[in-house]
């Protein structure tokens, strides 16, 4: 069992290069999410949070991988989704988490937003990329 449970569950994944890409990733959630059972505003939160750091992926990361399955934890189910790029890495992650700071020209709500909108959030970052895992759980 991994830390996010339903190890062996099927995984789906888009290659992200650009805009389109990330269209089609936040509609591989939402049916995720459907599937999984969470309600409208659940539903809502996810794929806002995946719209987020998929254009991060795109803009900021050079594209990469989003990779999606449901999950479980005791009673819980839940869909866990994992954004990984080969950009350059975050070079100040504490930073970066802070609302309204941008290294852009957007409102600097992204990685900040996007945590929020979850239940769990795990950033991990260096120089060979940027991976962000997310859950979100059924409530």
């Amino acid at each position: 069992m991994s830390e996010y449970g339903a190890e062996g569950a099927p995984v789906e994944s888009v290659s992200v290069a650009g805009n389109s890409d990330v269209v089609t990733a936040r509609q591989m959630v939402r049916t995720m999410a459907q599937q999984a059972g969470l309600p409208l505003v659940q539903q809502t939160k996810l794929v806002t949070a995946a719209s987020e750091l998929g254009r991060n992926m795109v803009v900021y990361g050079k594209g990469g991988v989003i990779r999606s399955r449901i999950t479980t934890e005791g009673s819980r189910r839940g869909v866990w989704v994992e954004f990984q790029d080969q950009g350059p890495g975050i070079p100040d992650v504490d930073l970066a988490l802070t609302d309204g700071w941008t290294s852009g020209g957007g409102m600097g709500l992204g990685l900040s937003g996007a945590r929020r909108l979850v239940d769990k959030f795990d950033l991990e970052t260096g120089p060979q990329g940027t991976t962000v895992r997310v859950v979100k759980w059924n409530r």
